[in-house]
């Protein structure tokens, strides 16, 4: 019997309304156990730095390094700065202190923020347990070679790993289905029908009287949120042994769906109850998995603080933005002036070069061209990318390595040099880093532009989002000087980003 692997166990979880999401972002307050972990930190070699319970390992640098290293999009004429482990670590650091500082203010508790906590808990609950309960039950997903041929004979098309997931999953949803039934049975559900018209009318209303114009036909998370009135939010729909699912709840249920295939019928206190009988689904299973003890697991703890820190963290940057005045006419003008190379087109320099496993084989291909050999016969001998024409390269896509590019003249051959490299054989999050050799084929000077009005949105933008960053980087300096921390900087030395494997 083949067991259900983790991957067909997180896809068959996409049953009903139990639709999973992932987040990332640690926590406050130091219980004995968090303690315990922090000053066995001290003696991990693969420890760069703490701040309270959190602790930043040389994996999370490293990763994080990577992340630094890419380009920004739309960053026309704004060459990139090299990035170092010590201040990637600061920054690290600091926007755990940033955490610390929204939960010590309390916006776990903003609407905005709990709901969304509340709706990734139970997500997770849910898919922590059906994927349990499925593995409980391996005996009845068994799938034999004669259901695969049967499969198979209804649609030729499918290999037989497809036609087996495809068995495995109609005989998992049916489980799923009995457990459902099981616990709804168990749990009494009972629907407050009286309800039912009320809530179809105020569906209506949201749905055709919005508080608030909206370009969209469809009822939006929003105006669940801020056009019910708290005693329309706690309205029962249905009650059940452990909990309860309020208009609120059945509203949430709608808004998970995709506009297109939202029901038609929620008019009617039949279309509601139908949308109940799917939004009663994961409360249900929630309050199974908590009696069961599931939302005192480990991991599963760790998901939702650290989801937690990711939107406490979005909260505190946002928060910083907000108060960042926009820039006047003066001030875009003077901006435009001193930085007329990013509005304009910037710099470039027409390339071709040859992608090499590494810099062995990258001093191999350069010898082979300064011996006289084809350029593209021997980018079919050494190149990862075996078809690679020729583009015109700037220094927002080259980054730290522009100067490099710029510097050399036409017909010259550089190299071996480093690059970005993004083509295929760069695993997600892994290194872009690659060597390469390069034929500089021409050299274009920047055409700069002359300010016109039409250009200040562009101006204002890039200006405004300096001064957020520039707001951001001032506030977690203050932030590094306010919380203690611990940086182990003889753990970071020679740590080179562009060498990281």
């Amino acid at each position: 019997m083949r067991l259900l692997s983790r991957r067909s166990v997180f896809c068959l979880l996409a049953w009903g309304t139990v639709v999973c999401s992932l987040g990332f972002a640690g926590s406050e307050g130091q219980k004995p156990e968090q303690q315990a972990v922090v000053r066995a930190a001290d003696e991990d070699p693969n420890t760069v730095g703490k701040i309270a319970d959190y602790v930043i390992t040389k994996d999370e640098l490293e990763k994080r390094l990577l992340q630094e290293l890419r380009p920004e999009p739309y960053t026309s004429g704004a060459q990139a700065k090299p990035v170092d482990a010590d201040t990637v670590l600061k920054k690290m650091i600091a926007e755990k202190a940033m955490v610390m500082e929204a939960r010590k203010h309390n916006y776990l508790q903003e609407e905005t923020i709990s709901a969304a906590v509340k709706r990734f808990r139970e997500r997770k609950l849910t898919q922590l347990l059906l994927e349990r309960y499925l593995q409980s039950r391996q005996g009845e997903l068994a799938v034999t070679d004669s259901e695969i041929e049967q499969r198979l004979k209804t649609d030729p098309k499918l290999d037989r790993e497809r036609a087996r997931a495809l068995v495995q999953r109609t005989k998992a949803n049916r489980v799923l289905d009995q457990y459902y039934r099981q616990l709804y049975k168990e749990r009494t559900v009972q629907k407050v029908t009286a309800n039912f018209n009320r809530a179809a009318q105020i569906h209506q209303r949201l749905l055709y009287r919005p508080r608030e114009p909206r370009k969209v036909g469809w009822i939006r998370n929003s105006q669940v949120r801020d056009e019910l009135t708290p005693e329309e939010k706690n309205m029962v729909l249905a009650t059940y042994k452990g909990g309860k699912v309020t208009l609120q709840d059945w509203f949430n249920a709608l808004c998970d769906i995709v506009p297109p295939s939202r029901p038609k019928d929620l008019h009617t206190p039949q279309g509601v109850e139908s949308l109940l009988d799917r939004a009663l689904r994961m409360p249900i299973f929630v309050t199974e998995a908590e009696s069961l003890g599931l939302d005192k697991d480990a991991d599963f703890v760790t998901e939702v603080t650290e989801y937690e820190d990711r939107l406490l963290l979005g909260k505190m940057q946002q928060a910083k933005n907000e108060g960042i005045a926009e820039p006047n006419e003066q001030e875009i003008i003077a901006y435009f002036n001193q930085h007329q190379e990013m509005f304009g087109r910037p710099r470039r320099v027409k390339i071709d070069q040859i992608w090499c496993q590494d810099r062995e084989a990258a001093l191999k291909a350069k010898a082979e061209l300064d011996s006289g050999k084809d350029f593209e016969s021997v980018r079919q001998a050494f190149s990862l990318q075996k078809e690679s024409p020729p583009f015109d390269a700037s220094a927002s896509g080259e980054g730290m390595f522009w100067d490099d590019l710029w510097k050399a003249d036409p017909n010259q051959i550089v190299g071996p040099i480093k690059g970005f490299y993004f083509g295929g054989g760069t695993p997600p999050g892994g290194n872009p880093i690659k060597w390469r050799v390069v034929k500089v084929l021409e050299k274009t000077p920047a055409e700069l532009k002359e300010y016109a009005s039409d250009m200040e949105d562009q101006v204002k933008w890039r200006l405004l989002d300096e001064k957020r960053r520039a707001a951001l980087a001032k506030y977690r300096q203050e932030l590094l000087e306010q919380y203690p921390h611990t940086i182990y900087a003889d753990r970071i030395k020679g740590i080179d980003p562009l060498d990281i494997p």
